[in-house]
């Protein structure tokens, strides 16, 4: 079961899509990020992933991308494997980032697919086949419809699972019937990982067979989502009942508040201010909540905090 790549064995657990904490000028707060990760590792998770959706890639100049993935491989210094998004409308900008990302230590990238032309699926595997060419790092497919309004169709994911820089997808479509697919197809390959997005269901995607969640609210609650990981590998179903409740109270409660559809986002990071693990700006268009936005959603963190103190 060994990486494609490296000796590594393959991927597997808890990696938080960890949030990028930012100054009110927009400048990268390096104070935070030390914090942030330290908090991670001494949680428990398995990796951290960073430029991703949650971590607001999309906003940030490529200046502050490169200091993040600096700044978090220095870090991390090799105690768990950083995973970087490249994710570009450019091939030529994928790139660039990928060979940063390699030289500064990084494990893998996360791409997925170009967000603005409206390719078909073949369109879709060249691009993919052509970025996995052109870098040293290995490769996860990252399949966000609802943000590149384009889907990693199954036959398409195991044609791409044959490069051998591909080696692995995390999906975020919410499709379990999707997932269940990848599943069944790759129940033979398991060193090809495959990840889910959504936390509400990492354990019926653990279950299935998948590999573990890249969970937005472990950056909050790092050690609850790694039991719930590990409750799930042992099929303790008692516990998984315990703690997936939580989950769902941190879902309805922490990204619901205001009904925005930045609203996972803003709440993950406000919530995150309350803590003192990063400040509670946005990189545009994201904007903060309101004042009042601000303390009902400190009122709900608080009455979670002290359900789960252990956490």
């Amino acid at each position: 079961m060994n990486l494609k790549i490296n000796d590594n064995l393959p991927l597997r657990g808890i990696v938080p899509p960890m949030i990028t904490p930012l100054n009110f000028d927009g400048s990268l707060d390096l104070d935070c990020v030390k914090k942030l990760i330290e908090h991670l590792i001494s949680g428990g998770v398995h990796g951290i992933f960073i430029l991703g959706t949650t971590g607001e890639f999309s906003g940030l100049s490529y200046k502050i991308r490169k200091e993040l993935i600096s700044a978090t491989c220095d870090i991390v210094a090799g105690r768990i494997p950083v995973l970087v998004g490249i994710t570009d409308v450019s091939l030529e900008e994928s790139i660039q980032l990928a060979n940063y990302s390699a030289k500064a230590g990084a494990y893998a990238v996360v791409a997925a697919p170009p967000f603005y032309m409206n390719i078909d699926q073949q369109e879709m595997y060249t691009y993919f086949n052509q970025l996995a060419d052109s870098i040293s790092l290995p490769m996860f497919l990252y399949n966000m419809p609802s943000h590149t309004k384009l889907n990693i169709e199954l036959d398409t994911a195991i044609r791409l699972s044959s490069h051998e820089r591909i080696i692995g997808l995390k999906d975020s479509s919410a499709h379990s019937v999707y997932f269940q697919s990848l599943c069944h197809f790759f129940k033979d390959q398991e060193d090809f990982v495959l990840m889910v997005g959504p936390e509400e269901m990492m354990v019926e995607t653990v279950l299935m067979g998948g590999h573990g969640g890249v969970c937005g609210g472990a950056n909050v609650f790092p050690r609850l989502y790694v039991d719930l990981y590990e409750a799930a590998i042992r099929n303790d179903f008692e516990m998984i009942k315990s703690l997936q409740a939580i989950v769902m109270e941190i879902s309805k409660n922490i990204y619901q508040l205001g009904g925005y559809k930045s609203s996972y986002l803003k709440g993950l990071k406000t919530t995150l201010s309350f803590a003192g693990l990063c400040q509670a700006h946005f990189a545009p268009p994201i904007y903060p909540f309101s004042t009042i936005e601000v303390e009902e959603l400190k009122k709900r963190y608080f009455q979670i905090s002290d359900k789960m103190s252990i956490y």
